[in-house]
């Protein structure tokens, strides 16, 4: 292989991944200076972004700030608000009362003390988010997770975006081609040319002919058109793990403009699915995953149109854009000098908000692994590739224990989901060792988890799976400094509902003043 020096960085695609992966790199490597990479992305006039993944993690956070975005301006910009979690609703039997959160803080103490025996042996009566965090009891009162003091990126209390999918493609597209330099070219892409070698040279665009490169990423959303079609690298099917193939989704507006903006994503459960409810300041994104073995598309309209005049909304909504998808990833990732990045490496469903996560996931690794010369590029295509299927297996197994857990039998969709044949072995295997004890860092041994052990706990014991009697009284007689992190948790959750204001009136003095920048 020819020892070629990697220089220019053309994306096929832009939407939130194809701009994220642009704004990493070009940051990181200074495309904006005349000896950095150039970063070209190249977007079709013709093919909108899917724009309704809302939903972000922390992770995001630090990921703007890298790129030397404003905070403030991007909560304007993206009609964007705070995300602490996720809440479940009738998940576990279906009933009025059934719920537990997933929080974006760690319990209080974790790694300190058993606090899941100590839960369960004395207080199995408290969820047990809300006996070790502070954080649902946030939610639960509509608080933000900083003051109008904290500056930019800082955190009171951990959190995340709700945003309007849309709106982030555009600002994230402004942001790289004004300031960091990125090269945006809207055209056709007709036609791709090929080294003998079989490596990509470049993409043959309508108006602006060939354009060539020494590494392609690949975001051009579901239809994969350069890992997938072009190369012919297959998607790996996971319907028979995770049902869900199909969504519909609207927006809904408030009541009255003073109406709450919720502090996390609502789940809840359906009869085939679940329906997520997310609060941006001007509306809610409201939408309906469901199995279309299962349901068909009409009951599944039905449902979501009773959530949404059940939970504050207008009798009569707009009619639902209906999405589908194969849930499933690819094979490999990195095939020769292309990368697949977003929805073009596969799509699971969102459950969780895993798909931005991982594009940014992908984008850092890439970044940081950037290959130096097409020689190098192989050695890191197989790191790539193995760190992303250990991802993609990660995030299946967390989603389908949601699954797995649920005491639901009411109906197909629901006993089918908990039928052996459709559990991953190692999710199985690790189910069979959290019956005498905790999941742990020891069943998550990467460096960089996509879920950390904690998310596990607040999953497995929000849906009332502790561990065998026994094994918890055993274990909860040598855990009694768990009490004391219960304390504090307490002890935080006076001290923050006091002290922070709510999400409306927090985002209502940054739309006005901004937040103090460092």
């Amino acid at each position: 292989m020819v020892s070629t020096s990697i220089r220019h960085i053309v994306i096929l695609g832009g939407g939130s991944a194809g701009w994220l992966a642009a704004g990493v790199i070009a940051a990181e490597h200074h495309a904006s200076s005349g000896g950095g990479l150039q970063v070209t992305v190249i977007e079709s006039p013709d093919v909108p972004p899917i724009g309704v993944g809302e939903g972000t993690w922390p992770t995001m956070r630090d990921t703007l700030r890298k790129l030397g975005v404003s905070e403030s301006e991007f909560l304007r910009e993206c009609d964007a608000s705070f995300k602490q979690g996720s809440r479940f609703n009738r998940w576990v039997t279906g009933g009025d009362n059934d719920y537990y959160f997933h929080p974006f803080v760690l319990p209080q103490g974790y790694g300190d003390a058993d606090l899941a025996a100590r839960w369960q042996a004395r207080h199995p009566g408290v969820p047990f988010a809300d006996l070790v965090s502070f954080q649902p009891h946030l939610c639960v009162n509509g608080r933000a997770p900083k003051q109008a003091a904290t500056p930019e990126f800082a955190a009171v209390a951990n959190y995340g975006y709700h945003l309007d999918a849309g709106k982030f493609g555009v600002f994230l597209r402004r942001h790289c081609v004004e300031r960091l330099g990125v090269r945006h070219i809207l055209d056709h892409v007709d036609g791709i040319e090929s080294h003998d070698s079989g490596d990509i040279a470049a993409l043959l665009t309508r108006a602006h002919g060939a354009i060539g490169g020494d590494l392609f990423i690949d975001c051009s959303g579901m239809r994969s058109l350069l890992l997938g079609q072009h190369f012919g690298v297959p998607l790996l099917p996971q319907k028979h793990v995770l049902f869900n193939d199909s969504a519909l989704a609207v927006q809904v507006p408030y009541a009255s403009e003073d109406s709450p903006i919720a502090s996390q994503t609502t789940s809840t459960a359906q009869s085939s699915g679940w329906i997520w409810d997310i609060g941006l300041p001007s509306r809610r994104g409201i939408g309906h995953v469901y199995s279309s073995a299962h349901i068909s598309d009409e009951q599944a309209e039905r449902e979501l149109r009773a959530y949404i005049r059940d939970n504050g909304g207008p009798a009569d909504i707009a009619t639902p854009r209906k999405l589908s998808f194969e849930p499933g990833y690819r094979s490999r990732f990195w095939h020769r000098n292309c990368v697949a990045i977003g929805l073009s490496a596969g799509f699971i469903e969102p459950l969780e908000a895993s798909a931005l996560a991982l594009v940014e996931l992908s984008a850092a690794m890439l970044s940081e692994d950037m290959p130096a010369t097409r020689e190098a590029m192989d050695i890191t295509a197989r790191r790539f590739n193995d760190a992303f299927t250990y991802r993609w297996e990660r995030v299946i197994d967390f989603l389908k224990l949601h699954y797995v857990l649920s005491q639901r039998r009411d109906s197909a969709y629901w006993r089918d989901n908990c039928r052996p044949e459709a559990i991953p072995e190692r999710l199985a295997e690790l189910m069979a060792l959290w019956r005498h004890r905790s999941p742990s860092r020891h069943d998550f041994f990467r460096t960089e988890e996509v879920f950390p052990s904690a998310s596990y706990q607040y999953v497995l014991y929000g849906m009332g799976r502790g561990m065998e009697p026994e094994h918890a009284l055993r274990k909860a007689e040598f855990a009694g400094a768990a009490d004391a992190c219960f304390r504090e948790a307490a002890d935080l959750t006076r001290k923050m509902l006091a002290a922070l204001p709510d999400n409306r009136a927090l985002l209502a003095h940054i739309g006005r003043h901004g937040l103090p920048r460092i």
